[in-house]
């Protein structure tokens, strides 16, 4: 869930490699042979794949699983070098970089890679999230949602009775916590390299906003000026750290945690960290502001694809992705890793957590990057560059410059 690679740079080699190992098998002894790339989100991860591809090959003894566990610092390279060198994975698990293969049409279709009824407990928002033009390629293994965390204690001291649903009440909450002083800010904004282009999404995609129409980024709309205009009026309020454009995510998370920062959106893992580090934190959960209360949130996810290498490699991909799935191994997956289940079985099962029912509610309005198009690379990246400067330029020379380098050649 860290960034967007372009399939179009390797796509070329990549055909010709896929093409030409369609129906090899490999394995020892007939056995039909899967390589299987997936990333590390925690020390928890490795064990997991370990264990799971032990358990699948006790009850599947003609299929022999190559577990493959990279860093999200080395993977894309990883990919990359495989993908040149004619050696694609089989399955590969990745952000929505994965599914952008299938627009040069190195995949299976997800309806090919898991049995119908797998296919349709999946929660369908987060299977829409990475379609190629109505093509859905990818099946989401990690999902989440954005919601507003915040600290009990400070609302009650600020005489805030209630987590704010709308701009209005958020601004109004932001102002009397911040006037408490000591240090405390009402409002944690991380607008710095580290992850910008999602504060600016949960605003503007709760102003109606959406990065892209018709293949083409769009930016510079009246729903993102509405949205960056709020943000702006809440810094210049002083409601916020100081210098938000400097500020990246991962440090203000740890000085709310801290409980230095009034809310803060964050995802589900946020709530090991404060369990970890400040168990006697006050906090809660609320759903996104948005400018009426109605419900919206940023969703993020990533998938499994499986390369397209013909019908014997579709068959064993599919037994090993239906095991995958099994409610008690998927829901292993997401208890280790503190994640949302996007399954709808796995929610259902993860309902009895009140840490995590705010953003298991938020799951069908949830929104998401058009992290399939080409663009979305430069557009993030150019968020990511520009758009902590709303704090000391107008907002709509900022998103000037940002449609600006969505627009450019790549």
């Amino acid at each position: 869930m860290r960034r967007v690679i372009k399939a179009a740079a390797v796509a070329t080699v990549a055909a010709l490699g896929l093409a030409a190992c369609g129906s090899e098998s490999g394995g020892e002894g007939g056995k039909t042979e899967l390589d299987l790339l997936v990333p590390i989100y925690s020390d928890k991860t490795k064990p997991y794949w370990e264990n799971l591809v032990k358990a699948f090959q006790e009850e599947n003894s003609d299929i022999q699983v190559n577990l493959e566990v990279q860093s999200w610092d080395n993977i894309y390279t990883v990919l990359d070098n495989k993908i040149q060198n004619q050696a694609a994975p089989d399955i590969l698990e990745l952000d929505a970089a994965g599914p952008a293969y299938g627009s040069e049409d190195l995949l299976y279709e997800a309806e090919e890679i898991v049995s119908p009824e797998t296919l349709a407990d999946i929660e369908p928002t987060f299977i829409d999230s990475a379609k190629i033009d109505g093509v859905a390629y990818g099946l989401p293994t990690v999902a989440s949602t954005r919601a507003l965390f915040y600290n009990k204690d400070l609302l009650t001291q600020a005489g805030v009775t209630a987590p704010p649903k709308t701009w209005d009440e958020l601004m109004a909450a932001a102002r009397k916590i911040s006037d408490l002083g000591g240090g405390v800010h009402g409002y944690g904004m991380p607008l710095g390299s580290e992850e910008a282009q999602a504060e600016t999404s949960i605003f503007a995609y709760g102003a109606g906003a959406s990065w892209e129409s018709d293949g083409k980024m769009t930016i510079d709309t009246p729903e993102a000026r509405e949205a960056l205009t709020f943000m702006k009026e809440m810094i210049d309020a002083g409601v916020t750290q100081p210098d938000p454009g400097a500020t990246d995510r991962t440090p203000l998370l740890d000085v709310f945690i801290q409980g230095k920062i009034g809310m803060i959106q964050g995802l589900p893992p946020i709530v090991g960290q404060i369990n970890e580090k400040n168990p006697d934190l006050n906090w809660d959960i609320a759903p996104s502001p948005t400018p009426d209360g109605e419900p919206s949130t940023l969703g993020v996810a990533d998938y499994f694809v499986g390369f397209d290498k013909g019908e014997e490699k579709q068959e064993a991909i599919s037994k090993f992705l239906d095991f995958f799935y099994q409610q008690d191994n998927y829901l292993e997956f997401n208890e280790n890793e503190g994640f949302i289940p996007a399954t709808k079985s796995g929610a259902e099962a993860a309902a009895d957590k009140p840490e995590l029912q705010v953003f298991l509610e938020t799951l069908p309005d949830a929104k998401f990057y058009p992290a399939t198009n080409p663009a979305w690379g430069a557009t993030s990246g150019a968020f990511k560059d520009l758009v902590g400067q709303i704090q000391s330029k107008p907002v709509d020379d900022v998103l000037a410059q940002i449609q600006a380098k969505a627009d450019a050649p790549a």
